[in-house]
């Protein structure tokens, strides 16, 4: 092994390990960068032993960050972000919650179909994983608990569902990943839809099953009887989250608008849709501004340390050695993707969605390419790998979430204990994308062509 390789895997090594510091992540990523750089130099000219890594590197970093910056693909990122937080103020979800409740929460699990759908239609207009998990667990799970729902239920359903709106675009992961693999946004959001859509369905199902099995677990609400008025104050709240949907994914589809224009569409329909409900002051504004600047800031600070960690590893031979590392298990091309796969989802109990979409993605990708797999295919099943880090202990961001407003009585271990089946579902939901790719390349195809 030569020296470069080592200093390689002691780069891989000191990142996860100091992912457990707490300390921010794009100066972790970019603090290494700049240590391994000097290490590297150290050997070459102290010791002379070659590296192929100097402050040349240092160089190519800024014309690399510039290039993310000039990246008009990422100008989504902030319109969608404000896009979510402003729908998240809007009072949507109530509406929804008010009306679907009436129509399903006299059936055994209904209650919790409701949460399903209403968290289907919040990934479509949203994507904030916190808002969306904030939001159903403040609205969903006093009225689960008051109807005799069991509280592990009460609490996985609101923790799963809510993570949907990292997988169903608008996407931020889908954005970042797009540009971090040099592909269209247009299609991973269209490869996603049907794996997204796929995943909330066999949550209903699941719920469906498990109200009739064990009514115990999911009784039947005291609801009011629907009537048309009922109804009419349904389609009064599902017509403005179905138009804002249409017109983001819909434009996109039909090639009316780029994902870049469309996220404009999208933010400009936040807005109308909030002044509409009376709800677009000033300071309502102001605060999604502000909100939506410190994600973004948040966001971009991490591509940009992803960027120079990764073109420093990549000059030390790291994404090299990973390659002949996964070429070399003895497995068959489906078993090496699987291998990839299931080192995501172990990965994912220790590192969140942002980490590993920067660091390892980037360098499984061309082992992937090398071995003629779609690249739209493997992207959207890495991101459905993914979407379990959000419910693995011990750093699932959903279960911290949900924790953080739960009622008395759901601490960590009801939680922790209630995302189970949904974590056991996500893997199904991998399995079957896995075995029939076309669920994520047909749509792309209808849309663009064959690719």
């Amino acid at each position: 092994m030569t020296g470069a390789e080592v200093l390689a895997i002691l780069m891989i090594v000191s990142f996860i390990a100091l992912i457990f510091t707490g300390f921010p992540i794009a100066w972790i990523l970019g603090g290494l960068a700049a240590l391994f750089t000097m290490f590297a130099i150290i050997l070459e000219v102290d010791f002379q032993i070659p590296t192929g890594v100097d402050w040349f590197y240092t160089s190519m970093s800024i014309d690399r960050v510039w290039n993310v910056m000039e990246n008009w693909v990422m100008v989504a990122l902030p319109m969608f972000i404000f896009m979510g937080i402003l729908l998240d103020r809007s009072g949507i979800a109530r509406s929804l919650l008010t009306g679907f409740s009436r129509l399903f929460g006299g059936i055994r699990g209904g209650l919790a179909i409701t949460v399903t759908i209403i968290g289907v239609l919040l990934a479509a207009t949203t994507g904030i994983i916190g808002a969306s998990v904030v939001l159903l667990g403040l609205l969903g799970i006093p009225v689960m608990l008051d109807n005799g729902y069991d509280k592990r239920l009460a609490a996985g359903t609101v923790a799963a569902v809510g993570t949907l709106g990292i997988l169903i675009p608008p996407s931020i992961m889908l954005v970042v990943m797009a540009d971090r693999m040099a592909m269209s946004v247009g299609d991973l959001f269209l490869g996603a839809l049907f794996p997204g859509v796929l995943l909330g369905g066999l949550y209903i199902v699941f719920l469906v099953l498990l109200g009739l099995i064990r009514p115990d677990l999911a009784p039947a609400a005291k609801t009011e009887p629907i009537d048309a008025a009922a109804l009419w104050d349904l389609i009064k709240a599902i017509v403005p989250a179905a138009f804002l949907i249409l017109a983001v994914l819909g434009s996109i589809f039909f090639g009316l608008a780029t994902p870049t224009e469309a996220a404009g569409v999208g933010a400009a329909g936040a807005l109308l849709l909030a002044a509409s409900k009376g709800v677009l002051t000033l300071s309502v504004l102001r605060e999604v501004i502000d909100e939506t600047s410190r994600t973004t800031a948040f966001i971009f600070g991490a591509i940009l340390g992803a960027v120079c960690f990764t073109l420093v590893l990549r000059g030390l031979g790291g994404d090299q050695l990973i390659e002949g590392l996964l070429l070399g298990l003895p497995f068959e091309p489906e078993g090496i993707i699987i291998c990839i796969l299931i080192a995501t989802f172990v990965l994912g109990f220790f590192l969140d969605w942002l980490e590993l979409t920067l660091i390892l993605l980037p360098l499984v990708a061309p082992v992937v390419v090398s071995l003629n797999f779609d690249p739209v295919w493997f992207t959207v099943l890495f991101a459905v790998c993914l979407q379990t880090s959000f419910l693995t202990p011990p750093v699932g961001g959903a279960l911290f979430y949900l924790r953080g407003i739960a009622p008395p009585g759901i601490d960590l271990g009801v939680i922790y204990r209630g995302v189970i089946p949904f974590i056991m579902i996500q893997l199904v939901a991998l399995v079957i994308i896995f075995q029939w790719e076309s669920l994520v390349t047909w749509l792309p195809e209808q849309a663009y062509g064959v690719r």
